[in-house]
């Protein structure tokens, strides 16, 4: 079972939770991070240092966020970043996000509604 990153980390990407995962499993898109669930070895420290609250474990996903399970599985796929199953993160960062997550108006424009 792997950690999840969900709405909270959007356009914030705070980046406590990196430093402090033990496998490297944390990786930097566009606008949020995702966990790699392949990699993840469910330890849950990143839960403690993220200072939005958005790391659940995905069995403890509130229901409304749900779909971030897939969209952290899908992120590393082909059809996204292609990154695969690189074996850590080891600084990575991706121009792109998920498609879900590039459709999401970002905090600034929607501060300015």
């Amino acid at each position: 079972m792997a950690h999840v990153i969900t709405t909270a980390c959007i356009d914030v990407k705070d980046g406590a939770c990196v430093p402090v995962c033990p496998v490297d499993c944390i990786y930097e898109g566009g606008r949020t991070l995702y966990i790699h669930p392949d990699e993840c070895i469910d330890c849950g420290v990143c839960v403690s240092a993220c200072p939005t609250q958005a790391i659940f474990e995905e069995s403890r996903l509130p229901s409304e966020l749900a779909h971030f399970t897939a969209i952290n599985r899908e992120f590393f796929g082909v059809e996204v970043s292609g990154l695969d199953s690189p074996g850590g993160a080891d600084g990575k960062r991706v121009a792109c996000d998920h498609p879900a997550i590039a459709r999401i108006i970002p905090i600034a424009v929607r501060a300015a509604a």
